[in-house]
């Protein structure tokens, strides 16, 4: 949905024009998975799907929202009645942006707001980010905040930590506020330095293909936050802050120093090898060489969340093996997983045959239909009126 048909839904909701429209995306992470709450590396870019507001501020303590995504109407909260984990419907992550802003400091003292996304949901794809992050923007603009877009990712995954109850990263967030057209970002999650790393696969004849299992995923269910908490664990056994603070050429050791902490010790190994790989593509990418050495990369990530981690499901392995088998350069799933998308690096000329094979391999097994669209490197978190 554009903007100007957002802004008419605004004025056709709330009787008169909306103080601006603003726009954010989700995003698709090239490789770098469950390392963000263990102060690693992250590589993501946005995608063109957005997340877009209408929004005008209010002075009086109300925040109303609405969803032309969803048939309900408009929901009316006070401010001084947000609480932590309360609400389980979708209007907890505007909220929980709401509430993050305020007891951060900030004077937000009311809104309308009205939304429409083309994100995906549940797709593994970064929706509750957008619409975190879109929010977000509009009341840093518009209450003349003056944050940053790594401020807004702080505040906003505080709202999804706390308020929602979502033990998430900071990386879904900093990809909607801070990514930029034709590049991926680098992003270090400790000190949230990042670098935009051009990536133009359309120059060099290929593409970057998301599949949609379209089976549901759920960041706030209990198998996400087991995962963080034995990694946490793992790094209260080796004596360091973070996974992150292990070294790669030091991993062996440190398995070793687990004794048998079996699980603990496939997680520690997902993340310092992710972390490597991480580093790999970033070499690759900044070398001027074959973007094709990427693929490999990928596919052992893949790999690693699937064996050690353990967060695939058979629709994502489906597609993983059906497009390597077709001739992908690589392919893994993306996002936090128990279903979600996977990603497919393929040459151009190959698109249309792996998508078939997949789609076919998804009717073979008596499963839904997948979605397949290509991924292009997108503009971050902006203002469109």
């Amino acid at each position: 949905m554009g903007a100007e048909q957002v802004r008419d839904g605004f004025v056709e909701l709330y009787g008169t024009q909306p103080d601006g429209v603003w726009a954010a995306p989700g995003r698709v992470n090239l490789i770098g998975e469950h390392t963000d709450y263990n102060d690693g590396f992250v590589m993501p870019f946005a995608l063109p799907h957005t997340a877009v507001a209408a929004v005008s501020r209010r002075t009086d303590g109300v925040l109303r929202l609405h969803s032309a995504d969803l048939d309900a109407g408009v929901a009316e909260l006070r401010l001084d009645e947000l609480t932590p984990e309360s609400d389980k419907a979708w209007t907890a992550y505007p909220a929980g942006v709401v509430w993050a802003l305020r007891e951060a400091g900030h004077p937000v003292t009311g809104a309308d707001v009205h939304l429409a996304s083309t994100v995906p949901s549940g797709a593994g794809l970064s929706s509750s980010a957008a619409l975190e992050v879109v929010v977000a923007l509009a009341l840093n603009d518009l209450f003349e905040l003056g944050l940053q877009g790594w401020q807004l990712a702080r505040l906003c995954q505080r709202a999804e930590n706390v308020y929602v109850g979502a033990p998430t990263g900071i990386m879904d967030q900093t990809a909607s506020a801070c990514c930029e057209a034709g590049h991926a970002l680098f992003l270090d999650t400790r000190d949230l330095s990042q670098k935009q790393i051009p990536l133009d696969l359309a120059a060099e004849g290929l593409r970057l293909l998301v599949v949609d299992t379209q089976v549901t995923h759920a960041h706030s269910g209990g198998e996400y936050g087991k995962r963080r908490a034995g990694c946490e664990k793992g790094a209260a056994l080796l004596g360091v802050d973070a996974l992150r603070d292990i070294a790669y050429a030091d991993l062996d050791a440190a398995l070793a120093r687990l004794g048998d902490e079996d699980e603990v010790r496939r997680l520690v190994r997902h993340v310092v090898t992710e972390d490597r790989r991480v580093e790999q593509v970033v070499a690759l990418l900044e070398s001027g060489g074959d973007t094709r050495a990427v693929g490999p990369v990928l596919t052992a990530g893949h790999a690693s969340l699937r064996d050690d981690f353990r967060v695939s499901c058979p629709e994502l392995d489906l597609v993983v093996d059906t497009a390597l088998a077709h001739g992908a350069l690589g392919a893994r799933m993306t996002g936090g997983g128990f279903g979600g998308s996977a990603i497919v690096l393929a040459e151009a000329t190959d698109v249309e045959a792996l998508t078939k094979a997949v789609g076919e391999a998804f009717t073979a097994a008596g499963l839904k239909a997948p979605r397949v669209f290509e991924a292009v490197p997108s503009a971050g978190a902006r203002r469109l009126i």
